[in-house]
């Protein structure tokens, strides 16, 4: 039943949609090229998400035709409320010369402009999100922040990390681009390069073309990861518990191969001229649905509360709910999962706005209470729509300072 609504709630759309192409032009070729590709997207669609297979995943054929989808239906429901506005203004004049002079109903002709007015502001959404699919989602942007804290021991004062996030390598599809991205990383030349979880979509195997880039990370402090939500393979349906853990296995393995020190609810201390700062990693800590495999007491065993401490936790939703009100410190945290929406507008100093702050209070960037820290990575691929407008792939450049009670 819910799949007849759907197709009809989508007809409805077209038919509306149409309307407007109808008033502009008589041109019947006009007509049916915008049959032949609204046809077309809406059967690729209800086509691949029919015969869905949880045992393959989000596949670039999946998310293209997804994308192109949400283009299509975004651009129809923005010009859909101009004319659904000038159908009641025409309902209204007709009424009013049915009981005024004329004593019979009729509407009105649609008019050429609004219908013109209609298509144009459409186009935009539609031509943005197209944009993103083929050229926004290999936008990189290397963002800088310098962070200052009384608690950074001296020789960390300049200290520099990298932070990468939400690689989705299941998704990617041109291999120049994305090799583009990774070098990227290596041309900061930080001391320190962590990465925050979603190696993959949804099995680990979909990682294995990436190794080889992946492993020609370098930093002298060394490398380190965790886990996030679609590491794990719940995303995906597996023929056993067997082969479910044997993919798990085969994800400890390529962090390893990557050269990435993997951490699962544990800590490593990184040390420099006899000082030392922690890095706490926590495995998916997520508020809601989201799979809660995180133990921040287990992960901070070994460590001291007065120690400088980094916490690795994939969703920046774990920030609030236990490392805020805990009693150790966390100076900063580093997060991903939220990618931005993939979707907003960043006017630094003006506007930062997605739809995905109505989920995530932190979705993006910096957010501070009091000493602690955390940084909420945009992430470098993409998942479901296969694409970024506004909100780009991100590789974040993080500078420790010491701060100077003097000053």
């Amino acid at each position: 039943m819910r799949w007849i609504l759907f197709i009809v709630f989508l007809i409805a759309i077209q038919w509306y949609a149409f309307q407007a192409l109808k008033t502009l032009t008589q041109i019947r070729l006009w007509w049916v090229l915008y049959g032949f590709l609204v046809t077309l997207v809406l059967g690729s669609f209800l086509w691949q998400i029919y015969n869905y297979d949880r045992s393959v995943g989000w596949t670039p054929s999946i998310t293209y035709t997804v994308g192109w989808f949400i283009a299509l239906i975004t651009g129809q429901l923005v010009l859909i409320p101009i004319l659904f506005f000038e159908d009641l203004s025409r309902i209204a004049i007709g009424i009013y010369r049915f009981f005024s002079t004329e004593q019979k109903f009729y509407l009105p002709e649609r008019r050429k402009f609004i219908s013109q007015a209609a298509l144009a502001l459409s186009a935009v959404p539609f031509a943005s999100l197209l944009y993103g699919m083929y050229q926004g989602r290999y936008n990189y942007k290397v963002l800088r922040y310098t962070l200052e804290y009384e608690s950074l021991p001296e020789s960390f004062d300049g200290f520099q990390i990298t932070q990468f996030s939400d690689l989705h390598c299941g998704s990617f599809d041109n291999l120049d681009k994305v090799a583009y991205g990774i070098s990227l990383i290596n041309d900061q030349k930080s001391d320190l390069i962590l990465f925050t979880g979603d190696l993959v979509n949804n099995k680990s195997s979909e990682a294995r073309p990436w190794v080889e880039k992946l492993s020609g990370l370098e930093a002298p402090y060394g490398k380190f990861s965790v886990l996030g939500n679609h590491d794990y393979g719940d995303y995906n349906q597996w023929e056993s518990e067997a082969a479910k853990q044997e993919n798990m296995n085969e994800m400890y393995q390529m962090h390893k191969d990557m050269g990435f020190n993997l951490l699962l609810n544990e800590s490593r201390y990184v040390e420099k001229n006899g000082e030392r700062i922690a890095l706490v990693g926590v495995e998916n800590w997520g508020a809601g649905r989201f799979k809660k495999a995180g133990d921040l007491e287990k992960s901070i065993t070994n460590i001291d509360s007065d120690d400088f401490k980094i916490l690795l936790s994939h969703d920046p939703s774990h920030w609030e709910a236990e490392v805020l009100p805990h009693s150790y410190p966390f100076q900063l945290t580093l997060s991903g999962h939220t990618h931005g929406f993939q979707f907003g507008i960043e006017i630094p100093g003006w506007v930062k706005w997605s739809p995905i702050q109505w989920q995530y209070k932190q979705w993006a960037g910096i957010y501070e209470e009091k000493e602690q820290k955390l940084n909420v990575n945009r992430g470098f691929g993409y998942l479901a729509y296969p694409g970024r407008v506004g909100i780009w792939p991100e590789i974040t450049v993080i500078t420790l300072k010491k701060r100077n009670l003097l000053v």
